[in-house]
């Protein structure tokens, strides 16, 4: 009942500051969101509103956005990551909600330029010849079975907890997975010892057969998660504390530059939406698609 009325509440938020505020308000999940996309709108003219929270911040974005268009409320955009919508075709529809390109903001963020320039920052470019792989193919083919895994958890209610799993349990120094340490990982994590090993690899098999676009599959803080272990060995000498998790999605978000990101669906839709809903900004003049 509490996080019901806070969604009440940030709407009713938006409602009052519209009596003193014309611009477009800005619906995204949480702070670091927040902080991202603040740096392409034009501050004047959009307000950017965040709806973290539980049971899922994603949940309550939509949640306030419904809240908004059935008062029939103007000028109102919300973003959220796409997580695995695309994949299952149950994505709820509006012209007021858009989603990420790829599974969430990080993912969109390694699939830049962006990715490129931190790993020239942190990597080693004698490791990264060594490691004879494209870094971002490596990366991704390392991350979907941790993907697919929560998405089987998903799809069959199994409620397996990934919140906390220790990445380096079952990815190696070089950047490889041990899909059955993975699982382990995961069961020893959600308590979920009556599940079998082999029937959770089995599924894993099966879903990896029907070879899903991996961006929609990835999630990004567990590519980073990665990334972080391959930056102290397989491609380059960092402490673990140089390239912890945190730090390095702060860095791949200050790489991201303007120009990533007029090149995106999600900008080219921001700009349609603004052309349908005028006077309402949400960037500022100049790159208009």
């Amino acid at each position: 009942m509490r996080d019901l009325l806070s969604v009440d509440r940030v709407a009713n938020q938006i409602r009052l500051r519209r009596s003193t505020y014309s611009g477009a308000f800005l619906l995204v999940e949480g702070s670091k969101d927040k902080t991202f996309y603040e740096r392409f709108v034009d501050k004047l003219a959009c307000e950017l509103v965040t709806a973290s929270g539980k049971p899922s911040s994603k949940l309550r974005v939509i949640e306030v956005l419904k809240i908004l268009e059935d008062s029939s409320f103007q000028g109102v955009l919300a973003i959220v990551d796409a997580d695995f919508e695309r994949l299952e075709n149950l994505l709820y529809s509006s012209p007021n909600l858009l989603r990420t390109d790829t599974h969430d903001l990080e993912t969109m963020l390694i699939n830049s330029p962006a990715f490129d320039k931190v790993v020239a920052e942190f990597g080693s470019e004698e490791k990264i010849a060594q490691f004879n792989r494209d870094v971002r193919a490596a990366l991704i083919q390392t991350g979907i079975p941790v993907g697919y895994l929560l998405w089987i958890s998903q799809c069959d209610k199994l409620n397996l907890t990934f919140d906390g799993i220790v990445f380096s349990k079952f990815v190696n120094k070089q950047m490889q997975i041990d899909e059955i340490k993975l699982i382990q990982e995961v069961k020893n994590k959600s308590q979920a010892f009556s599940l079998k090993d082999e029937d959770l690899q089995q599924r894993l098999i099966s879903q990896k057969n029907n070879s899903y676009d991996t961006w929609q599959v990835c999630c990004g803080h567990d590519l980073v998660e990665i990334l972080s272990i391959g930056l102290s060995k397989a491609i380059g000498s960092n402490k673990a504390s140089d390239v912890e998790p945190n730090s390095l999605e702060r860095c791949l978000r200050l790489a991201y530059e303007e120009v990533y990101f007029s090149q995106t669906r999600l900008y080219v839709e921001i700009r349609r939406w603004e052309s349908h809903n005028q006077p309402f900004k949400v960037f500022r003049n100049g790159n208009q698609e």
